[in-house]
């Protein structure tokens, strides 16, 4: 195999990361949008009006908001976390990517 053709393959390989990876970032990101909402409308919810949460296809009522808040909190920062990893190794497939094209531009 020539160099260029294993140039080649590892460029597709980086492109279907960079491709998975963005389709991670993009769900995380929706995600992210949904949960902070939901937080939102918790915080906003009269308190003399009942809240419920699903739990296995359950609808429950909750009777610690604060409790429940804290939950939604928490997988949020969990939420955010696992996207800045995404989007740290998209950057870091882009550069490799990059690189990669100037090798074939090169040839």
């Amino acid at each position: 195999m020539t160099k260029m053709a294993t140039t080649m393959e590892q460029l597709q390989g980086v492109i279907n990361n960079m491709q998975a990876a963005r389709s991670q970032v993009a769900s995380l990101n929706a995600q992210v949008q949904e949960l902070e909402m939901t937080i939102t409308t918790v915080k906003d919810q009269p308190s003399e009006l009942a809240l419920h949460k699903q739990l296995s296809g359950v609808l429950i009522e909750v009777a610690d908001r604060d409790a429940l808040v804290t939950e939604l909190e928490t997988t949020l920062t969990t939420l955010k976390e696992h996207l800045e990893r995404f989007l740290e190794r998209e950057k870091q497939l882009l550069a490799t990517y990059q690189q990669l094209k100037q090798v074939l531009e090169g040839e």
